[in-house]
């Protein structure tokens, strides 16, 4: 297919994915207002349909890729954390629970208009974490732009004992699925 395929996103993590999967791309970052209120998996599907669609209407006739990703834990969305106390305190909730993962995916060709939008779901359970781990973890920065303070692919892996479904969902994009999707819109790969 001759068709870019452009990345609705600025995270480093899905930059990297994508770059896993063999697909050439370019990045184009949008700013959209994140705060919206229901579901996780419908608000992780809006957030990554307006995502593509901002991208969409910078790049006429590009294929777009939107990506967003929460964390859910006893009945608390999780975003990224708003400062290091807020980080500690989802680090505490999530010691010694689950908490599930999940990430809206929504592909727009602007070659034919047509738009998919799916939603992945991971399972990921936690060890009981010391406060003193917690707070060395949040003065190590890492978690301060991820979703439910974590990286499970950096040092907030060694918090996290099992998870159930896709891995890369727990880092931010679903590779599974966006090649189902990229497939279903007539990519080869």
């Amino acid at each position: 297919m001759n068709q870019r395929l452009i990345l609705a996103s600025g995270s480093p993590r899905r930059k990297e994915l994508l770059t896993l999967m063999g697909i050439p791309f370019t990045v184009s970052s949008v700013n959209i207002d994140e705060h919206l209120e229901g579901a996780p998996d419908e608000v992780v599907m809006a957030l990554a349909s307006a995502k593509a669609a901002a991208a969409a209407i910078r790049h006429p006739g590009a294929m777009v890729l939107g990506a967003d990703t929460l964390v859910y834990c006893n009945g608390e969305t999780l975003g990224k954390p708003v400062n290091e106390e807020d980080a500690l305190r989802m680090l505490r909730m999530l010691s010694g629970n689950g908490n599930y993962v999940y990430t809206g995916v929504c592909i727009i060709n602007g070659a034919t208009g047509e738009k998919l939008v799916r939603c992945a779901r991971s399972h990921v359970q936690f060890v009981k974490i010391s406060e003193d781990s917690m707070l060395r973890y949040v003065q190590s920065g890492e978690p301060m732009d991820k979703a439910g303070a974590y990286g499970v692919q950096g040092m907030g892996g060694m918090f996290v004992s099992s998870i159930e479904g896709s891995p890369s969902n727990v880092i931010g994009l679903p590779m599974h699925l966006v090649r189902e999707m990229l497939m279903k819109m007539g990519w080869q790969l």
